[in-house]
């Protein structure tokens, strides 16, 4: 009796061979991986492609099953990798979805800055102003970063942000100027959510990751003016390199916090 390609009893054999006419199907080549990591790469294609947008739901384990050919528990286990990585979220008894940066409890994930009294979301969101906003051609140092050449078009961004009134992060972006074309002070300035979001909506670009050095520094005369103290004041420098799905970095970071009223939290797992 010929076995039904879809059941979730197909042999791991049947299921391999599948996984590799789905992706195949792509333009990949099957790698040499367990079974639920290539069905992952799959799923991570769709969202790259767009096919599923940020805050939509994405199919059922059973369609997604069905689709590419294998078992449930093999979807189930693709997908339990990608919420642990906060791509995807489920919501008990309404699916799955793209995770968002316009969501609350994603908004934080990238913001380890926590006032010593209460936290983030007790705190309220930040009062943001917006220094400038410009083009400029990328120096070595930028360029290297983004993965971009010496000279190619940037976007340079400063802004500080401030909570009960009170400076508290002074940052620097540079983005790269073709997918942020548009983009101006004005834009930045107008919209209520968090700028991860902004650059998800209006120019489909989603963070997904990042890595970040930090080291303690002082300000220069500038920077304390910014933000309100003494060039002896102990600042945190964090530098971030923020990237989209298929590791292409999007944004280069550099922020300073003030320290006097927040720490830096990070929790390790």
């Amino acid at each position: 009796m010929a076995s039904n390609p879809a059941h979730p009893y197909t042999t791991n054999a049947q299921s391999q061979l599948a996984a590799g006419d789905a992706l195949g199907a792509l333009g990949l080549t099957p790698a040499f991986s367990p079974l639920y990591q290539q069905i992952k790469g799959l799923i991570l294609q769709s969202l790259q492609s767009g096919e599923w947008k940020p805050g939509e739901s994405i199919p059922s384990e059973m369609d997604l099953a069905a689709r590419f050919r294998v078992s449930q528990g093999t979807v189930r286990k693709a997908i339990d990798e990608l919420s642990a990585e906060n791509l995807v979220v489920r919501r008990q008894g309404k699916g799955t979805f793209v995770a968002t940066h316009a969501e609350q409890q994603v908004q934080y994930r990238f913001l380890k800055l926590q006032p010593d009294n209460g936290d983030t979301q007790s705190e309220g969101p930040a009062e943001r102003t917006i220094i400038d906003c410009k083009r400029l051609r990328a120096s070595a140092d930028i360029a290297r970063a983004l993965s971009l050449r010496s000279g190619d078009p940037v976007l340079q961004v400063r802004r500080v942000l401030a909570y009960a009134g009170v400076p508290t992060i002074l940052e620097e972006l540079w983005l790269p100027g073709t997918p942020f074309k548009g983009l101006t002070a004005e834009r930045l300035s107008n919209y209520n959510g968090p700028m991860y979001a902004l650059f998800e909506t209006e120019f489909g670009v989603r963070m997904v990751r990042a890595d970040e050095n930090i080291r303690a520094v002082n300000p220069d005369s500038e920077q304390a003016e910014l933000l309100n103290v003494p060039i002896t004041a102990p600042l945190l420098s964090v530098e971030r390199v923020a990237y989209t799905y298929n590791d292409t970095p999007m944004e280069l970071r550099r922020g300073l916090y003030r320290t006097d009223t927040h720490h830096y939290r990070n929790a390790l797992s």
